[in-house]
């Protein structure tokens, strides 16, 4: 079987990797046991990078399109998918081991990232700017001026308000979990649902200081530092 390959965003952080959505795919390969290589790309350098290769653009708003990533490329299939959640659909029913839509869930957990996000996006604009501190100053350009589109600007003058809002956010979500039987958002079934709350959770581990990130950790009893270390491992990423 020939290698998988993942278009993701170079960073100055070590390992590169930072950000949520192409740490999706990441997650869902690793639990599957895909062989698979990254390819980073530069956040200024996307759209010309993935329409060399043919991918397919998003939309905005408006719908004027936009290119994105993550972008997965499998030779076995010659498939070129965009979007973290297409991605883990075609892995699902093209390596249907270990499935990360058990039981027909893929509907329900597409509604659960829709309402994640709707919970959180409110409170990133910080998260945003740092953002913007471990891209090149191109990239880090780029990131602002396409960002700014859906969460407006400046970024980085409301901190208490967003934190506060931030918290909120996932005490909200702390419910959720609660309201179920076991250790995952599906009870005792591994899903990827689950990825969906980690990877936002690296993205934060990854950008923030890390006294802030001991903010986020302390949160509901440890639950989302323990969440993160549950998930990586789940996907042997730990």
């Amino acid at each position: 079987m020939q290698p998988l390959v993942l278009y993701d965003i170079v960073s100055k952080l070590p390992g590169n990797n930072w950000s949520s959505n192409p740490a999706k795919p990441r997650f869902v390969l690793s639990y599957k046991d895909l062989p698979f290589v990254t390819l980073w790309v530069e956040y200024s350098d996307i759209p010309i990078a993935m329409k060399a290769i043919g991918a397919k653009p998003n939309k905005r708003p408006d719908g004027s399109d936009v290119y994105t990533v993550p972008v997965l490329s499998d030779p076995n299939t010659g498939a070129l998918i965009t979007d973290s959640l297409q991605i883990a659909s075609y892995l699902d029913k093209t390596y249907p081991e270990k499935l990360v839509f058990p039981n027909n869930s893929e509907p329900l957990i597409r509604a659960f990232d829709s309402a994640h996000s709707s919970l959180l996006q409110p409170a990133v604009k910080f998260i945003y700017a740092r953002c913007t501190e471990i891209l090149s100053p191109t990239s880090a350009e780029f990131f602002t001026k396409a960002r700014s589109v859906y969460v407006p600007l400046p970024w980085d003058v409301s901190r208490d308000a967003d934190w506060e809002l931030l918290e909120k956010g996932y005490n909200t979500l702390y419910e959720w979990y609660q309201k179920t039987d076991g250790k995952w958002i599906m009870g005792d079934t591994f899903s990827h649902a689950d990825i969906i709350v980690a990877c936002d959770l690296l993205w934060y581990k990854r950008v923030l200081e890390e006294d802030e990130w001991a903010r986020v950790s302390s949160w509901n009893g440890g639950r989302w530092a323990q969440i993160l270390a549950d998930v990586e491992k789940e996907c042997k990423l730990a």
